[in-house]
């Protein structure tokens, strides 16, 4: 695996056009947590399988597939990496063809208004926080990056049924104010045991 020589470089198109050039097609990474960690939450906020979900920022997290084959067939996924999407795409073509492959950028969506019932998030707004050095002042373009990743999701959600589902280890008081949008509402579920992360659910 490539490692960034700056945690910065997470952030960026180029380090993880490298690193997935580098891997093996069938490579797979987790942020953190699987699917089977996380599974009974988002069956309780997605309880309708025929659902379509937006997966952002994607990668080579097993999450997708894992859905899948738990009966969530509606799935697209999204990456700016085009070497991974190629990896993707062609891995799971024959036993996921219904899942969709996309080389997008989330702060810049090319879909349509009102077009997904729910978009998922699993780390992917933190790797464009790397570069942060104080948490309580984030640089202003890390300010206006989760700002249009956030209002982009917002306009291809559903109106008045869409939901946004976004897991990190980010506490409230560093993410919220990233999630605050006029007429949605915001409500955290922080989960875990001995070490605690969070699950933001943004309703539009």
């Amino acid at each position: 695996m490539a490692l960034p020589q700056n945690n910065s470089e997470y952030g960026t198109k180029t380090y993880w056009d490298l690193r997935y050039r580098e891997e093996a097609p069938d490579a797979t990474f987790d942020w953190f947590k699987s699917y089977a960690d996380i599974a009974d939450v988002l069956r309780q906020y997605i309880p309708d399988k025929s659902a379509r979900i937006l997966m952002l920022g994607c990668g080579n997290s097993t999450l997708s597939q894992d859905m899948y084959d738990d009966g969530f067939k509606n799935i697209v996924n999204i990456d700016f990496s085009g070497v991974l999407i190629e990896k993707m795409r062609s891995l799971h073509a024959g036993t996921r063809p219904e899942m969709e492959w996309h080389e997008m950028d989330i702060r810049d969506l090319k879909f349509e208004d009102g077009s997904f019932d729910v978009a998922i998030d699993k780390g992917t707004m933190d790797a464009m926080m790397t570069s942060v050095k104080d948490v309580w002042n984030p640089p202003e373009h890390v300010i206006e990056d989760c700002s249009r990743e956030v209002s982009e999701v917002v306009r291809v959600l559903r109106k008045k049924s869409g939901i946004f589902l976004y897991l990190t280890f980010g506490q409230p008081h560093f993410r919220k104010r990233h999630l605050t949008m006029p007429s949605c509402t915001l409500e955290v579920k922080e989960l875990g045991d001995s070490f605690h992360y969070y699950l933001y659910i943004l309703r539009t």
